[in-house]
């Protein structure tokens, strides 16, 4: 007969002897080195549940009549002293009622010994088992896509695909964009676009909505509660949050990379016209200089000329001043909107 190999560590809870030694020759029957604890009344199983070199047991069976604690109260109390192994409570009364109120009290399963054969106390020891660690690890699950929303140094926020209201966000978007969790919780997506952007929202829920589509790198703008607008990149996807079909957002805010671009294509802009100048304005004064320069070199003798020339000569001097002028001025401009477009600070 195939038995199990694994030493499951068992607390067996149990005052009467003959009910023990049925328990145990059932656990041996099918495990072939089963690790048995035995506790024949509360304090024990205290005892051994509470001292600083327990181990946690696989699996805990429990009588409902011990000599010093039993029913509703004696499961509360070993509940609350139990650190994650499953409870199989063993009763000789079959009350109905009760075994279903055990169950919402923490018990894993109810098992009626009159009805106990090998076969179903190694079922419901496998069972419970298997279904506790299922659980441990569907906790464990969502505490860490709980962490990863929560510690994301980028806002993130959950909404409702039917009502666009906020069903969660992070402490990142609190932060970011100034309402408390109860002010968030309380609002629709839409009120955190601009009202004249609504249109081009609308638009674009209703195609998102329609086929479920995920968005990636969409830019938005949004406005925080102090009404600063800012730009973000969107990333979106769909989920089913807490059973309702929702999206989940991450939004990034690239309002200080949109400034700088700006900047930069601004500055561009300035040093083509700066080019622009260079090559075609400036030209004009700078030939007519030298071409005037010629004429007094070439006609040295005609003093009378010279004059003139000269006076030509100051006027092209001039106009190349105020294009030199105007130069410097565009780079001005150019210098002040690099220290004025500089990132804020948050």
């Amino acid at each position: 007969m195939f038995k199990d190999t694994h030493p499951y560590r068992i607390l067996v809870i149990e005052d009467n002897p003959g009910d023990l030694l049925l328990i145990t020759d059932y656990l041996e029957e099918h495990i072939a080195t089963p690790i048995i604890e035995i506790a024949k009344n509360y304090k024990e199983a205290s005892l051994l549940l509470t001292s600083p070199e327990h181990k946690t047991f696989d699996v805990i069976f429990l009588d409902l009549s011990l000599p010093d604690n039993q029913g509703e109260n004696l499961i509360n109390e070993v509940v609350s002293i139990n650190a994650n192994s499953p409870i199989i409570v063993l009763s000789g009364y079959s009350d109905f009622e009760f075994s279903i109120k055990s169950l919402s009290l923490g018990i894993s399963d109810y098992l009626l010994k009159d009805e106990l054969t090998p076969s179903s106390l190694y079922k419901s020891l496998i069972y419970n088992i298997e279904r506790k660690k299922i659980l441990s690890d569907l906790e464990e699950a969502k505490l860490r896509y709980g962490n990863l929303f929560q510690l994301s140094p980028q806002p993130m926020f959950v909404f409702d695909s039917e009502t666009l209201m906020f069903l969660d966000v992070n402490i990142s978007a609190i932060k970011h964009y100034g309402y408390a969790i109860e002010e968030f919780l309380s609002m629709s997506i839409r009120e955190i676009r601009p009202k004249e952007d609504l249109q081009e929202f609308d638009e674009i829920w209703k195609v998102a909505s329609s086929n479920n589509k995920s968005y990636n790198k969409l830019i938005n703008r949004h406005i925080t509660k102090n009404g600063r607008i800012i730009q973000v990149e969107i990333q979106s996807n769909y989920i089913n949050y807490k059973g309702r079909d929702a999206r989940i957002v991450l939004a990034n805010d690239i309002t200080d990379q949109m400034n700088h671009i700006s900047t930069i294509e601004k500055q561009n802009s300035k040093l083509k016209e700066i080019s622009w100048i260079q090559s075609h304005v400036v030209r004009a004064p700078i030939a007519r200089l030298m071409s005037l320069v010629n004429l007094i070199k070439m006609d040295r003798d005609n003093v009378e000329n010279h004059q003139e020339l000269l006076d030509y000569i100051l006027d092209s001097a001039h106009e190349l001043d105020d294009i030199v002028r105007d130069i410097s001025a565009r780079a001005e401009q150019i210098h002040i909107a690099t220290h004025t477009q500089s990132p804020d600070k948050e």
